[in-house]
């Protein structure tokens, strides 16, 4: 079927939502808007979807929420009345028609005979991950977009061990999602008598009380808060981490941890931001306005669905925001110094990271008598393997982190988890200021250490089914073309995990990757830099990540501008740029 007989199908459905129908009208005569809203189905992935609110095939609304979720009931009811019996938990952000898609789920779920435990008010990602542990329910559902603009809302999928699904179950959902078919058919549940008879459960302060519990374990000292002057300002960017956090910091004792009152309402439109992103220095506007104030040795946000943090140290009069691979190595150093002294460090410990993190970590690790294992990109691979080491006791996990902001310190959640970051950073902040330390000075103690580290990325935009076709392109011509060198240095070896291949340029026998496939192209440089060429899974963009390594700051800093500078013009070349 067309995109033109699709959109002949809504405009003919005469049950349809009348802000739908007022959206199909406006867009009728305006034919590259129609396509792009109806020439495919909004892709249910390996996470589940994201997309941009509004009508069409290609959009998050009620329907295609609808059809996600009856794909995902026909998939537990297809697991046997057990998994039925466990039920599904549902939560969701702060987001435009966020309650209303989680509502829309679990009614879904509850009229499938699932039962349905629903949360009342906004929570986030990591508390979701919790509460299906907690629960002993058979999935999960939470409705976000992350740190995406107001425009878009998403469906994350969780498994029985609280982590996004494994690879192979996301295929079957996929499968079950993809044979409901037309996605109107799919009739809405009677909400009303669904509460009633008890299949759709509300749920909230009972885990909150329980989840706060767990988070507060992770503490190594408890007796910090009153012995220093640390003093934090946090926000939660209009999310739904901002009660947790006050309820957290309070009962951690952290006197002088203050809020950005104007940004912990729950607010889907983000009015006081530009992007609601903690990677983004506009996201610490007002916290760093506050932190002047109040001389605050801590800046802090995390974004909406409160699984990522942001963090920014006091340097001078001013702050200075760090990257996520760099606030990764500094809680790598903190735990781990932590754990050896009080002679709890396993003899078989493992930190997790993914393939675009920094080298930091892993030798930070090393040099604490931990090893470290790289998955593909996506925290469900380290849920992936927290799973499958708890089963084999092969390997005790000590931390997992990427570098996009995302951390997990304890594994009773399965996500990166923004709220035990949170309390972690705060307490490696207060210790290391009772020995005199800023964050800043940890940081360049291990960089004297272990050797200068930076990162670079690169995101380039490309909307729609044209920018779909362009980035598949690109992936393919560095394959049939592919690289020699990348500003003027010669690469020694190339991974492509589609093939699951990694080949070297001195001619020796190329070596099988264990890593699962994806569409990703990593190149490593004779000098110990790496690029890798990598396609968003959330977002219409091509991402270049680039590590560089040096022995003074001012080396390690040359080499990446001169790297991203000329990968970037190779690939818009090749782009057609």
């Amino acid at each position: 079927m067309s995109y033109q007989q699709t959109a002949e199908k809504w405009f003919a459905f005469d049950q349809l939502e009348p802000e739908l129908k007022e959206q199909l009208s406006a867009m009728a005569k305006d034919e590259k808007r129609l396509e792009d809203a109806f020439y495919k189905d909004l892709e249910f992935g390996t996470g589940g979807m994201r997309g941009e609110i509004g009508a069409g095939t290609n959009r998050m609304n009620t329907y295609t929420v609808r059809k996600a979720s009856q794909g995902v009931a026909d998939y537990v009811k297809a697991a046997g009345a057990e998994a039925m019996k466990k039920g599904i938990v549902i939560a969701y952000d702060s987001r435009r028609k966020s309650p209303e898609f989680a509502l829309e789920a679990a009614s879904t779920f509850a009229k499938n005979g699932i039962k349905a435990y629903l949360y009342e008010e906004p929570r986030t990602t990591p508390q979701l991950s919790f509460s299906v542990r907690e629960l002993g329910a058979y999935m999960g559902i939470v409705v976000t977009a992350s740190h995406n603009p107001p425009e878009y809302n998403g469906y994350k999928v969780y498994g029985e061990d609280g982590a996004q699904l494994n690879l192979a179950d996301a295929e079957a959902v996929i499968s079950f999602v993809q044979q409901v078919g037309d996605e109107l058919a799919v009739e809405a549940g009677n909400v009303d008598l669904l509460k009633q008879t008890g299949m759709i459960q509300l749920v909230g302060q009972e885990l909150d009380e329980s989840y706060l519990e767990s988070v507060t374990s992770i503490q190594h000292h408890q007796d910090l808060t009153g012995k220093n002057d640390l003093t934090v300002v946090f926000s939660p960017l209009h999310g739904a981490s901002g009660s947790t956090i006050r309820s957290l910091m309070k009962r951690a004792g952290y006197d002088n941890f203050t809020f950005v009152e104007e940004q912990m309402e729950p607010n889907g439109e983000f009015p006081t931001l530009k992007s609601p992103n903690p990677e983004e220095a506009s996201a610490f506007e007002m916290a760093m306005t506050q932190g002047k104030e109040t001389s605050a040795d801590l800046l802090i946000t995390a974004d909406p669905d409160g699984d990522r943090v942001g963090v920014a140290v006091q340097n001078g009069d001013s702050y200075l925001l760090l990257t996520g691979n760099q606030t990764g190595a500094i809680l790598i150093e903190y735990l781990l110094t932590q754990l050896k002294e009080a002679g709890n460090m396993p003899a078989n410990g493992r930190v997790f990271k993914t393939i675009v993190t920094s080298d930091l970590g892993r030798v930070i690790a090393e040099y604490h008598g931990s090893s470290t294992e790289d998955v593909l990109t996506g925290f469900k691979f380290i849920g992936e393997k927290i799973q499958q080491y708890n089963e084999t006791n092969e390997f005790t996990f000590l931390f997992g982190y990427e570098e996009s902001y995302g951390y997990l310190i304890k594994p009773f959640a399965r996500d990166k988890d923004a709220i035990q970051t949170v309390l972690a950073i705060t307490e490696a902040a207060a210790f290391y200021k009772m020995q005199g330390k800023t964050l800043l000075d940890v940081l360049y103690d291990l960089f004297e250490r272990h050797g200068y580290y930076f990162e670079g990325l690169v995101s380039v935009t490309k909307k729609g089914a044209d920018g779909a076709r362009e980035i598949k392109n690109l992936l393919t011509s560095l394959r049939d073309q592919p690289l020699t060198e990348v500003a003027g240095i010669a690469i020694s070896s190339q991974e492509d995990y589609l093939t699951q291949t990694r080949s070297f340029v001195d001619g020796r026998k190329d070596e099988k990757l264990i890593l699962p496939q994806a569409d990703v192209l990593k190149y490593f440089l004779e000098d110990g830099s790496w690029v890798c060429v990598r396609p968003s899974g959330t977002e219409p963009k091509i991402k270049y990540y680039i590590g560089v390594t040096g022995p003074t700051e001012a080396d390690s800093k040359k080499k990446l501008d001169c790297i991203k500078t000329q990968f970037t013009a190779d690939m818009d070349e090749r782009f057609g740029l």
